[in-house]
């Protein structure tokens, strides 16, 4: 019989544990032959003698112990010092839906200067990652431009912690029109930058709908050889409506600023 614990003196896993039993020496072939596989909390294996390692996963924290059974029933007992982490993004006090936010969940803090490689991506909202005992920094991802936020965490063993990140950020949907108010020209050719000319996103559309992080930007659209612009600036928690007009101001090569009109209108939130 197996059980698996959090720490030395720290309560049993009751759940969420894959067990694996292994040949204690390689085959021919360099691999560890797998002799049993069990998925409940308190697994039972019945084995001929032998040599035998025993591996325990929770999420993606792991024990494994070489074990040698004789005649006798042998009581076995895994430590994976092991915690939980489940995420969700806010910008001011509104829930970002799942599905429009990410996470990347790195190990070590973001202060440490060695490349590492994600040990978990793409973490929806809601979802529970377990992992070892430590400290881990999470990437968040709002949409799909530049609102990302980076968080330092810490997982305790036998412990969940909801970890909340917030986002400074709104939802901006761009729309060129002939006249304010009026339909949006079908197959427009957007470009937002910063004010120094850094481009962040391009995109083909009527509606291109973009979460841009809390700041100023530099807009332009492309419409039949035409091309008008325009400054404009994101509000934390502030969805809205960037609308350039074509007949207020006269098409303008790049270059040139303010060649058409742009308004902002507020909508409501997403909740």
């Amino acid at each position: 019989m197996a059980v698996a614990r959090y720490g030395r003196d720290a309560p049993l896993i009751s759940g969420g544990l894959i067990w694996r039993v292994y040949t204690a020496n390689p085959a021919g072939n360099g691999m560890f032959r797998l002799v049993e596989q069990e998925r409940s909390a308190t697994p039972t294996f019945i084995l001929p003698p032998g040599n035998y390692v025993v591996h325990a996963s929770f999420g993606l924290a792991s024990a494994a112990k070489a074990v040698q059974l004789h005649s006798e029933t042998v009581h076995e007992v895994l430590d994976i010092p092991a915690g939980g982490i489940r995420l969700e993004g806010r910008v001011n006090d509104v829930r970002i839906p799942t599905g429009q936010i990410s996470f990347d969940v790195y190990p070590g803090s973001q202060f440490d200067t060695a490349e590492r490689r994600p040990i978990a991506q793409n973490v929806l909202t809601g979802d529970v990652v377990l992992l070892p005992e430590g400290t881990y920094y999470i990437v968040s991802t709002y949409g799909d431009v530049n609102s990302v936020v980076r968080s330092d965490v810490q997982v305790q063993a036998g412990k969940l912690t909801d970890i909340r990140v917030t986002h400074r950020a709104a939802v901006i949907t761009l729309k060129l029109v002939n006249d304010h108010g009026g339909d949006a020209l079908a197959n427009t050719q957007w470009t937002v930058s910063t004010p120094d000319g850094d481009v962040i996103k391009e995109s083909i559309g009527a509606f291109p709908r973009l979460v841009l992080a809390e700041g100023d930007y530099h807009l332009i659209a492309r419409y039949e050889g035409q091309t008008y612009q325009r400054d404009f600036k994101v509000i934390n928690g502030v969805d809205g409506e960037v609308e350039l007009s074509t007949r207020n101001g006269e098409a303008a090569p790049a270059a040139a600023a303010g060649a058409a009109s742009a308004a902002i209108a507020p909508v409501a939130p997403a909740h």
